[in-house]
């Protein structure tokens, strides 16, 4: 197929034109500074007060309780840092998994180090979070549970209202990573107990460099970066007004288009998962079967490596991943591959395809017939599997 088939939407979305053309004057035509008076830049304060009360909206949150950020991982830094700082006199513990983005993991070490106690929850086979041992970690000193909403790799979907329930009973906080998950699936900050959100711009067809921090009124969180009165005193440095409309376009598209993008994506992402999983031997689904993004799908081929198959696939015009894009450099297995009790072997030959709406089933057969060539190819080339196919002619 001489098309690019782009199944790599977990790692960053193509910016929907209609996206780009909300933002293309706030560059030339409205380029104001927000913070000043004259009418120049009221406008522009209007502009990302809208995007606001959009964004607001979509989680059922009020316009004052979302601060924008440069992307997922400041908001995601801001909300573990500056709660541990702020409600340190209350305890020095806190409650994660051990298959959230690094992001979250990365800033608990930092916290680690400077005499935060963290518990890293295991997860069950399809990467859920067990409610019993989350009951079990929680201490006198607990002060924050962070527990994504969406795993970004293997897709699942965790038991967010349940997790904030058991946080509101024990007058815990309560923040998720929402970044794989927002404008994906149904999001309510009210009914789902949430304390803080946070989400990135790129995640969902708006612009890079762009996220937000949902944080509930009353939280006593201070400045993330200091400097001028910017977010209400919270976030300083002038606004990105052009990303700003951007993200509230893209969300205001993605609310929109929710329901009808949700049924054509779990179509062919389990249309996908069921020819793979028919047609290629020694392969294995990782995450939940049907509890999982609408657009995830992610393997695990035996007697494989995942790079090999990239970098195969990627010269028949596909574009995919075997995880996490943050670690697409690394040598090690996925940790949330190994945290889901698969073997370094086995993690070693994961497959991550993550599905747009502009994706087509004529392109997931290309897809499937491709990936079906590639393995075979590759497993004929692996002195490991010629050891296992001899062992299976024995017995």
């Amino acid at each position: 197929m001489e098309k690019k088939i782009y199944l790599d939407n977990a790692a960053t979305t193509k910016t929907r034109p209609a996206v780009v053309e909300a933002m293309l004057p706030y560059f030339t035509e409205y380029y104001g500074n927000p913070s000043s008076v004259y009418e120049l830049a009221t406008q522009n304060k209007k502009a990302v007060d809208e995007a606001r009360n959009t964004i607001a909206k979509a989680l059922n949150a009020e316009s004052n309780e979302i601060y924008f950020t440069a992307g997922g991982t400041e908001s995601d830094n801001w909300a573990l840092k500056a709660t541990a700082e702020a409600y340190s006199d209350k305890g020095n513990h806190i409650i994660t998994s051990k298959i959230e983005h690094h992001a979250i993991l990365h800033t608990c070490e930092y916290l680690e180090k400077r005499g935060f106690e963290v518990t890293y929850l295991d997860v069950d086979e399809y990467g859920v979070v067990k409610m019993e041992e989350l009951k079990k970690a929680i201490r006198p000193t607990t002060i924050l549970i962070s527990i994504m909403a969406a795993n970004n790799e293997i897709g699942t979907i965790q038991p967010i209202k349940e997790i904030g329930e058991i946080a509101k009973a024990n007058n815990i906080f309560f923040h998720t990573d929402a970044v794989q998950a927002f404008g994906q699936v149904s999001l309510d900050v009210k009914d789902m107990n949430i304390d803080m959100l946070s989400a990135s711009g790129h995640k969902l067809n708006g612009p890079k460099g762009i996220g937000f921090l949902y944080i509930k009124k009353g939280l006593k969180l201070r400045s993330f970066v200091h400097g001028g009165a910017q977010e209400r005193q919270r976030r300083a440095g002038t606004e990105n007004v052009p990303g700003i409309v951007g993200f509230g376009k893209a969300v205001e598209i993605a609310m929109n288009t929710m329901e009808e993008r949700q049924k054509k994506e779990i179509e062919l992402r389990d249309y996908l998962i069921d020819r793979v999983l028919k047609e290629v031997p020694y392969v294995r689904l990782n995450g939940h079967r049907t509890g999982r993004l609408p657009n995830n799908v992610n393997f695990a081929f035996q007697f494989i490596e995942g790079e090999s198959l990239l970098i195969m696939l990627d010269m028949q015009n596909i574009c995919a991943s075997s995880g996490s894009a943050c670690t697409s450099g690394s040598l090690d297995p996925s940790h949330v591959l190994l945290a889901i009790g698969l073997p370094h072997e086995i993690a070693h030959g994961s497959l991550r395809l993550t599905l747009g709406d502009d994706n087509s089933k004529e392109e997931m057969d290309y897809v499937v017939d491709t990936i079906k060539e590639i393995v075979t190819k590759l497993r004929s080339m692996s002195p490991l599997y010629e050891d296992f196919v001899k062992s299976m002619s024995r017995q």
